[in-house]
């Protein structure tokens, strides 16, 4: 689990990529602190497994559901990402719930100043805008955000200058492809409050 809250910047340094899955190496140096093999780091908002590490960087495998689900497939090397390191138990809760299990992608539509205020605007489809509500928690690349603004095809969050600074989000530009994780509370409230199949008894 982890809360959205970015530890670091890291750069891919390479991909190299199968027919239907890659693996891919990252510089990083936070995130490498008691690092093993195996343990998870969120890499945009998708949990990955570290299979390998040095003291410059690790590597792990991406599956290929992952690149469908998710904006991993457009990484190249020099690409910056955001990572988190999964949450220590007794760690500082500074976020929301993130599973690194991304929902889908959406599409930066607009980027406006407001006073100190950099407003986002990003499109999804309904699958993911369903799950997303005015004062909502979202993931968007791995951060944790107040959702601001929701309308039918898009959504809108307002980051203050220092989020921007650091993470990829101030990198994006309208037209980039981000990550998105709605909030994990909404789908398990929707399975429950779903009409149970004629077969089960209690």
């Amino acid at each position: 689990m982890f809360t959205g809250i970015v530890e670091e910047m890291g750069t891919v340094k390479a991909i190299r990529k199968g027919p239907h899955s890659a693996v891919v190496e990252i510089q990083a140096q936070v995130v490498l602190e008691d690092l093993h093999i195996g343990d998870s780091i969120a890499v945009n908002g998708v949990c990955l497994t570290a299979t390998a590490f040095s003291p410059a960087g690790f590597t792990a495998d991406v599956m290929h559901e992952t690149l469908n689900r998710s904006a991993l497939a457009l990484l190249r090397p020099g690409s910056r990402v955001n990572l988190e390191r999964a949450l220590a138990a007794g760690g500082r809760f500074g976020g929301h719930i993130v599973a690194g299990h991304v929902d889908g992608v959406g599409t930066v539509q607009r980027i406006t100043r407001d006073d100190n205020a950099v407003w986002y605007t990003i499109a999804a489809g309904p699958e993911i805008l369903r799950y997303v509500v005015e004062k909502g928690s979202i993931a968007i690349d791995g951060i944790s955000l107040t959702v601001a603004r929701v309308e039918p095809d898009r959504f809108a969050v307002s980051v203050i200058p220092h989020t921007a600074a650091v993470t990829v989000l101030g990198r994006k530009r309208p037209g980039d492809v981000v990550n998105l994780e709605t909030d994990v509370i909404g789908k398990y409230v929707e399975k429950l409050l779903l009409p149970r199949p004629e077969t089960e008894t209690d």
